[in-house]
């Protein structure tokens, strides 16, 4: 199967042939190049869709903890590296496939253009010998006919009585003449067309099936070409095929990775105040200081107005009590800025901030430490080999190095004492039935004396007011003095122990004669009927002054 055999007369198709061969070749090539540009594209598009979603992190606490954000995180972070291996397809086709597509277009054409100039010379050359063929076979054909001439004519003045004899002797010359001319034309002619048959046979069966070939290896070549690139194709995807599985087995993986319950976990652990839920509210009895001031004599009988409560005040204090299920009360709202201590937070959220930032300067006092460790080794170097360097040009950075430690060590040593104080409070409040519900139902903005906040944040009462110097004179007083006359009574909200020197215990719902208002430090002086005094927490209570009394 040769085209020179087959297709000798076929030179204007084969060139078709050859022309429609290298365009598909190209036509495959432009396919190619829309496929890189279609996987760069989706490459760029991906990419920029996992840019959108990764978060923006401003600070450690805007991290993600929550399982089912992390996976989400490990998804797009699998799906960038996706991404990147469409990339690596693309560069694959781009080198592998279509640049190889276009240097071997860039050949075939050379070579195409080189085999038709030849078959094309060729074919001039048979073309050349024909019309030298043609050209001595008209003018054998010529000189035939003139000799022909001639011969009549000399027969026909040999037959002439009338002629001369030179008359016949020159038609007779004449004759010679012409016969000898179609004789050397006629040897011309042979010689000619002998060539030209040698020189047809050597194109048809020699030069044009050689040029033939080359031009049908030359296609074969180009089929066989394609063949490769058609693999390359596929080989460029199917080399990625191992690592994008990867990718969609960390996406898998990061699925299964979600856990609802360390999720629930982590809202716990972020939100947890510390606290415990309110208590129930008590019976308020009214009419036990009607029966009271009857039988005791130190007060006066109080007029109707002034034995009511206060319904503005008992209402405000019942909408504080619940702000956990409604708006929080202002003192939670309205703190204004972070406090460097976090004593505006709930005691639970106080001491893991208060425990990261501890974590914190630790990781900043090592980084400074091995930093002071390397410069006193280059130090030490550099006084051993002076050419070197200078050991005093270390001094300053060293300084900065000591100063910076030590306030570091500042830092954790006054950070610790707050820990350790957040901590001493959340023990004392787990061992008390009610400590959660005093902290959440806090009125008239004050703290309470075991470590919720006052209006003034930066203000934090720990115990009544000079508890010792109180308390001494106060037993002089007792000693040798009438007691205080009282101003008022008061209920108790919630149970007091009244551990601390100076201060009162009381029960849920006793009724105290107030003897002293509160000057502001969130302690009240109050009475029981059997004479014994102390201080009270003010938000503990729900006092009613005297309108004869107040103020005396």
């Amino acid at each position: 199967m040769s085209w020179g055999a087959e297709l000798w007369d076929q030179f204007d198709n084969l060139d078709k042939h050859t022309q429609w061969g290298i365009d598909f070749l190209e036509r495959y090539a432009k396919f190619v190049k829309e496929r890189i540009e279609i996987e760069q594209n989706y490459a760029k598009q991906l990419r920029n869709l996992v840019k959108k979603y990764c978060p923006k992190r401003s600070s450690k606490d805007e991290e993600p903890r929550f399982t089912s954000c992390l996976a989400f995180f490990n998804i797009l972070n699998e799906l960038n590296d996706y991404a990147g291996q469409r990339e690596v397809v693309a560069e694959e086709m781009g080198h592998r496939v279509y640049g190889e597509l276009m240097r071997y277009s860039h050949d075939l054409k050379t070579e195409r253009k080189m085999h038709l100039q030849e078959g094309r010379k060729a074919q001039q050359y048979l073309d050349m010998c024909w019309k030298q063929m043609d050209n001595s076979k008209k003018k054998f054909e010529r000189e035939c006919r003139e000799a022909e001439k001639a011969q009549q004519s000399y027969e026909r003045l040999d037959n002439d009585t009338n002629a001369t004899k030179a008359d016949v002797e020159k038609a007779k010359q004449q004759l010679n003449l012409r016969t000898h001319m179609a004789d050397e034309n006629k040897n011309e002619y042979a010689a000619q067309l002998q060539n030209f048959n040698g020189e047809q046979h050597k194109h048809y069966y020699i030069v044009i099936p050689q040029i033939y070939k080359h031009l049908q290896e030359m296609d074969e070549r180009r089929t066989i070409k394609l063949s490769e690139c058609y693999k390359g194709f596929a080989d460029s995807e199917r080399k990625v095929i191992p690592i994008i599985s990867k990718c969609l087995e960390g996406m898998i993986l990061a699925a299964k990775s979600v856990d609802e319950r360390r999720d629930s976990q982590i809202v716990i652990d972020s939100f947890k105040s510390g606290f415990e839920p309110p208590g129930d509210f008590p019976f308020e009895d009214y009419s036990q200081h009607i029966y009271r001031t009857v039988s005791d004599g130190t007060i006066s009988t109080p007029k109707q107005e002034g034995m009511k409560i206060d319904s503005k005040t008992t209402v405000g204090k019942a909408k504080g009590k619940l702000w956990l299920f409604g708006k929080k009360p202002k003192w939670s709202v309205k703190m204004g800025p972070a406090l460097e201590d976090f004593s505006h937070l709930p005691p639970e959220q106080r001491r893991k901030k208060l425990q990261q930032r501890i974590d914190e300067l630790n990781r900043e006092l090592q980084k400074e430490t091995d930093q002071k460790d390397a410069l006193i080794k280059m130090k030490d170097v550099y006084e051993k080999n002076p050419q070197m360097g200078d050991p005093g040009s270390l001094q300053p950075k060293l300084a900065e190095t000591m100063s910076n430690m030590d306030r570091l060590r500042m830092e954790i040593h006054k950070n610790e004492a707050w820990l350790s104080e957040v901590e001493g409070k959340v023990a004392a409040r787990g061992d008390r039935r009610h400590s959660s519900d005093i902290n959440h139902l806090v009125t008239q903005g004050r703290e309470s004396p075991e470590g919720s906040y006052t209006d003034d944040a930066n203000q934090e009462i720990r115990g009544p007011p000079q508890q010792h110097a109180h308390h001494n004179e106060f037993d002089d007083e007792f000693e040798d003095d009438d007691p205080l006359p009282a101003i008022g009574h008061c209920k108790a909200i919630y149970p007091f122990d009244g551990h601390n020197e100076g201060t009162l215990a009381m029960k849920e719902g006793e009724v105290l004669y107030v003897i002293e208002e509160d000057k502001g430090d969130g302690w009240t002086r109050a009475r029981r009927q059997n004479g014994e005094e102390g201080y009270v927490p003010t938000s503990y209570i729900d006092v009613t002054l005297e309108k004869n009394s107040k103020g005396s």
